[in-house]
C-alpha cells in the first residue's frame, strides 16, 4: 500500500442529480457475481455484517458451485423494511465482476439496474445505455496500491466493498466492525483491509456521479437479533440437548454442522482439569458413522451424526438395526439436490420419503422440520429427548438453504425443561416391575424399559440387543407369532411418537376453507407472501408441520378445509404423498405447489402459485 488512507465517513457520493429526487431507501436487493475461489466469500460476508451493524436484518443467499475454484458464484443480499429473509428473484444493484457470466447477469437484470463493473474490461457493447453503470478499475487500483503480490488477489475484493459502500451509503465504521468480526485478527490486518476499502470508496466519490435512487439509512431491525446459520444453530441445540458423541463423514451441506459442534462442545464440555466429556469421531464412511452413533446410543450416551441425502442412502441398513433393536440416536439430514450427485450445492426438500421409510422391511422414522435457525436450535435439543423417549433414531430434516446460508434471527432460548432420558431402568424401577424384559411393553404405549450398561447392580438387567428376530426378553426366535406381535408393538410406539414431537403451528382464519400447508424452510417465503394476502383481506388457514408422524391437528385442519395447497421443494410432492398415506379420506383436497430448481424458495413463487389461487377463490 502506498499510504494509509484516512477513515472517511462513507455515504452516497456527494454529486447528486435530479434523478435522485425519488429515492428508494432501505428496500432493494444486491447481487454480487464473482468467480468461485477468488476470496469473495469474506468480502461478501463483510458487506452483510456491515449491514447488520447498521441495523439491517438483511437476507443473505450464497449461490455457489460444487467445485473449488473457477466456476461462477453469486451472492444476493436483500434489504427490506420488514427484514424479510426469503430470496428475491430480482435485484436492483448488480456487482458484475465475473467476465464469464457478465452477459447472462445483465440479461437477467431489469433495465435501470445500478451496475458496478470492472472498467479495466469492457462491460458489453451498447449495454451501458440500458443500465445505470459505474465503472471502477479494479485491476489497475489493486496493482498500483497493493504492493504484496500474494495478498493482492484477496485484498482486491475489498475494493468493491468500499465502492459499494460509497455508492449506497454503508458506514465506514460498520465496515470496520464487520472486518473485525470476520477476521478476528490483529489491528494490522484490520487496518490493511480498511485501507483497501477506502480505495474503492474514494474512487467512487471522486469519479462517479450518483445517478441511481438506491440508498441506505441506519435502522433498528436487529435489536434482539443474532447472525447465525441453521447448521451452527442445530449444533448448539445438540450441545444443549446433552449430546456427548458425534460421529460423521464429511459431506456438503452437512459438514459445517459437526464442524460447529466441535468448538462449542469443547468449550462447554471441558472439565477444570482439562478432560473432555465429549467425543467427536470422523469415520471412514457414512455406514460407519451411523454404526458408531448407534453403538454410543446403546451404551447410554446421547449421540448424533450429520449427513445429506447420499449419506442417508448408505445408512439404511444400520438405521433398520436402530429401529428393530430400539436404540436412540439423532441424525441430521441437511438435504440437497439429488438424485445421485445431483447439484450438491443447491437446496431441496427431497429426502422425505427416503427418510420416513428408510431401511428394508417395515420401518418408520420420526422426522422434525425446523423452519428457521431458531427452530433448528430448538428442535435439535428436542430431538434428543424424543430419541431417548422413543428408543429409536430420530431425524432432523433441514436443507442447504437453512443450514449453510447466514440468517438474521432471534436469539436462542435456553431449553425450558430438563433432559428427558425416557424409560431408563434403575434398580428401584426393576423392583417395581413384575416381569421385565428388554422388549416387553409393560405400560401399554409400545415403549419398553431399557437398561444401560453400567447403570445398575442387579444382574437381572443384563440383556442382549438383537437386530434379528427376538421375543420380549431379547431371546432369538423365528416365530411368526412373536415377530408379528413385536412389529405391531413397534408400530404402536411410532404412532404414539406425536406425544413427544413438536406440534404444528397454525395461523390465519380458523373458519377459512382454503388451506395452505408447508414445512421447513418454505415457511419464510410463505410468511412473506401471506403479508400481501393479509393486506388484500384474503381469508386463509396456514398450517406449518413441524414433525412426522402427524399430530391430530393436521387431520383436523384437512377436515375443515375444502382445498389445501401443499407447498414443498421437490418434484414428486413428497409431503403430499405422506399426507395422502396418512389421511386418504382427504387426498382429493390436496393440491401441489412445488418448486425444485435448487434455489431457495421465493415469496414471488408463493404469490404466483398459491396466493393467486386464493384470490380466485375470493372472487
Amino acid at each position: 500500500m502506498d499510504s494509509a488512507a484516512s477513515a472517511k465517513s462513507s455515504g452516497p457520493p456527494g454529486k447528486k442529480t435530479d434523478s435522485m429526487v425519488d429515492r428508494v431507501v432501505n428496500d432493494f436487493s444486491i447481487r454480487i457475481a464473482t468467480p468461485n475461489g477468488t476470496g469473495s466469500t469474506s468480502a461478501n460476508d463483510i458487506i452483510f455484517r456491515s449491514l447488520f451493524h447498521m441495523g439491517f436484518a438483511a437476507s443473505a443467499k450464497n449461490l455457489f458451485p460444487s467445485n473449488i475454484q473457477g466456476l461462477p458464484t453469486w451472492y444476493q443480499l436483500r434489504l427490506s423494511p420488514h427484514g424479510y429473509q426469503a430470496r428475491r428473484e430480482s435485484w436492483e444493484v448488480l456487482l458484475a465482476l465475473n467476465p464469464a457470466t457478465l452477459g447472462a447477469d445483465l440479461d437477467e437484470s431489469a433495465p435501470g439496474t445500478a451496475v458496478l463493473f470492472n472498467s479495466d474490461s469492457s462491460l458489453a457493447d451498447g449495454r451501458e445505455e440500458q443500465f445505470t453503470c459505474y465503472g471502477i478499475p479494479l485491476d489497475t487500483l489493486s496493482r498500483k496500491n497493493i504492493k504484496d503480490a500474494k495478498l493482492r488477489p484477496k485484498l482486491r475484493n475489498m475494493i468493491y466493498v468500499g465502492a459499494l459502500a460509497e455508492l449506497i451509503g454503508i458506514e465506514i465504521g460498520s465496515i470496520e466492525a464487520a472486518i473485525r468480526s470476520v477476521f478476528r485478527s490483529k489491528q494490522k490486518v484490520v487496518d490493511l483491509n480498511l485501507e483497501v476499502v477506502q480505495l474503492g470508496a474514494d474512487y467512487i466519490r471522486e469519479h462517479c456521479e450518483k445517478r441511481d435512487p438506491y440508498v441506505l439509512e441506519r435502522t433498528n431491525q436487529t435489536e434482539g437479533k443474532i447472525i447465525i446459520d441453521g447448521n451452527e444453530a442445530a449444533a448448539l441445540g445438540a450441545v444443549f440437548g446433552g449430546c456427548s458423541v458425534a460421529t460423521w463423514y464429511p459431506i456438503t451441506p452437512a459438514s459445517s454442522l459437526t464442524e460447529a459442534f466441535i468448538p462449542h462442545a469443547d468449550r462447554l464440555r471441558t472439565n477444570e482439569d482439562g478432560t473432555k466429556n465429549v467425543a467427536v469421531i470422523q469415520s471412514e464412511d457414512e455406514l460407519a458413522a451411523i454404526g458408531m452413533a448407534l453403538g454410543a446410543g446403546w451404551a447410554g450416551a446421547r449421540s448424533m451424526t450429520a449427513t445429506s441425502g447420499p449419506g442417508i442412502s448408505l445408512m439404511g441398513e444400520n438405521m433398520g438395526l436402530g429401529y428393530f433393536a430400539e436404540i436412540p440416536t439423532v441424525v441430521f439430514d441437511i438435504s440437497r439436490v439429488g438424485p445421485s450427485t445431483g447439484m450438491p450445492t443447491r437446496t431441496q426438500q427431497s429426502d422425505l420419503l427416503q427418510v420416513a421409510f428408510l431401511s428394508h422391511g417395515d420401518t418408520r422414522f420420526p422426522m422434525l422440520f425446523p423452519a428457521t435457525p431458531h427452530e433448528a436450535f430448538e428442535l435439535s435439543w428436542q430431538a434428543f429427548d424424543a430419541a431417548d423417549r422413543l428408543q429409536t433414531p430420530v431425524v432432523v430434516m433441514s436443507d442447504l438453504d437453512l443450514g449453510m446460508n447466514t440468517w438474521v434471527d432471534t436469539e436462542m432460548e435456553y431449553p425450558d425443561r430438563p433432559i428427558d432420558r425416557g424409560k431408563v431402568l434403575t434398580d428401584e424401577k426393576l423392583a417395581e416391575l413384575e416381569n421385565w424384559g428388554r422388549y416387553r411393553d409393560v405400560d401399554g404405549d409400545g415403549i419398553p424399559w431399557r437398561s444401560v450398561a453400567g447403570n445398575m447392580e442387579s444382574p437381572q438387567a443384563a440383556y442382549f440387543t438383537r437386530g434379528s428376530g427376538h421375543d420380549e426378553n431379547a431371546r432369538y426366535t423365528e416365530s411368526d407369532e412373536v415377530y408379528s406381535r413385536n412389529l405391531d408393538r413397534l408400530a404402536r410406539k411410532i404412532d404414539g411418537a406425536v406425544n413427544y414431537l413438536p406440534a404444528p403451528v397454525f395461523e390465519g382464519d380458523p373458519n377459512s376453507t382454503f388451506g395452505i400447508l408447508a414445512f421447513g424452510s418454505s415457511h419464510t417465503p410463505i410468511r412473506e407472501a401471506l403479508d400481501s394476502a393479509d393486506a388484500k383481506g384474503l381469508s386463509y388457514g396456514y398450517l406449518r408441520i413441524r414433525s412426522w408422524p402427524f399430530h391430530d391437528e393436521v387431520e383436523s385442519f384437512l377436515a375443515r378445509s375444502e382445498r389445501v395447497v401443499v407447498v414443498e421443494q421437490n418434484q414428486q410432492g413428497q409431503m403430499a404423498a405422506l399426507l395422502k398415506m396418512s389421511f386418504p379420506q382427504h387426498a382429493a383436497k390436496l393440491e401441489g405447489a412445488r418448486y425444485f430448481g435448487g434455489l431457495p424458495l421465493s415469496a414471488s413463487f408463493v404469490e404466483r402459485e398459491v396466493i393467486s389461487r386464493l384470490e380466485g377463490v375470493a372472487q
